[in-house]
């Protein structure tokens, strides 16, 4: 192998094993030191509340951008008012950490930003007293969460969405997610995409880890925030965005049957992003292909979040400075 061909394997390996961090225990770490005790609480339980956060690069502008971080971890704290886990810091610091990770960790893609914070106390009982609070921030590179270039094919899941006076769907609860994990999980095992999960009265609430809009006349349909649903940043920013686009969004709660008679639906969160629905328990919406407003929606959530679009920019945190 001459000197040429050793450089060119030499510089391989050092872009492919660049060391990557996290933010745990009040301090940047690499990854692979980045660990928890077996018996800690957190993952014996699932007491932990955590955000999902996207940063997409724009390649024009060699930028990245963080979308609606403030509006994340104001939810985090409230998901830890609710499950009495504290997160000392304020939300200004939180997104300073989120940045100055982001920058060590050099992307040049899509990323997702995985904020957590658990009890860490290493015993057994399920209580959350005399249990320290710990919190840990990693990424990593992601693209499309769902295939989004093609309409979905869902179906009602037979599993019910868990109460607000059980797990409450509020907030962002460690364990309650494996309410979404069987939901997904069935759906994929019986050839569908995606499910749509109802309460235990029958109605309707959202995907197995994302928010739900239908197409009806011409406005969007969406349950309401106390339909045991997640209050979800991207369902807002959807809100923000037809309205601006002269959509009427009417947020009630929805029959079972709707789903079926509805004109377009379509997903939306963090991972889902905005994933057209086109076909729900072997029934097609319209004509069996994505519909106008959720193209027209996704397009411009897109050229939103790649901060293309001066007046929703102050979404939008840059990383590179």
């Amino acid at each position: 192998m001459n000197k040429k061909m050793i450089l060119v394997v030499n510089i391989i390996i050092s872009e492919g094993s660049m060391t990557k961090y996290v933010f745990m225990d009040g301090k940047y770490v690499e990854k692979e030191k980045a660990v928890i005790p077996v018996m800690t609480h957190g993952f014996l339980y699932g007491t932990s509340i955590f955000e999902g956060i996207r940063a997409y690069y724009n390649p024009e502008e060699k930028q990245m951008y963080a979308f609606r971080v403030p509006e994340h971890f104001e939810r985090l704290k409230t998901s830890g008012k609710i499950v009495r886990i504290g997160v000392d810091y304020s939300v200004d610091e939180l997104c300073a950490i989120t940045k100055t990770l982001l920058q060590k960790n050099k992307y040049e893609q899509d990323a997702y930003i995985r904020p957590t914070a658990y009890k860490s106390a290493e015993k057994i009982g399920t209580h959350l007293l005399d249990n320290p609070d710990s919190l840990m921030i990693f990424t990593t590179e992601m693209g499309d969460y769902i295939d989004i270039s093609k309409g979905l094919r869902v179906c009602v899941s037979n599993w019910r969405r868990t109460s607000d006076n059980a797990i409450p769907p509020r907030a962002k609860i460690g364990g309650g997610y494996v309410n979404a994990a069987l939901i997904a999980t069935d759906a994929r095992l019986a050839g569908f995409d995606e499910a749509i999960a109802l309460t235990e009265s029958g109605e309707v609430t959202e995907g197995s880890a994302m928010n739900l809009f239908l197409v009806m006349d011409g406005k969007l349909i969406t349950s309401k925030t106390t339909d045991n649903i997640l209050k979800g940043i991207t369902r807002d920013t959807i809100m923000c965005l037809a309205a601006d686009m002269g959509i009427e969004v009417v947020e009630r709660a929805i029959d079972r049957t709707e789903l079926y008679v509805a004109d377009e639906a379509f997903f939306c969160g963090t991972g889902a992003q905005v994933s057209p629905i086109v076909n729900i328990d072997d029934r097609l919406l319209g004509d069996g292909k994505v519909g106008p407003i959720a193209t027209e929606l996704q397009k411009l959530y897109f050229d939103v979040v790649k901060g293309r679009v001066p007046k929703y920019k102050k979404w939008c945190m840059p990383i590179y400075d």
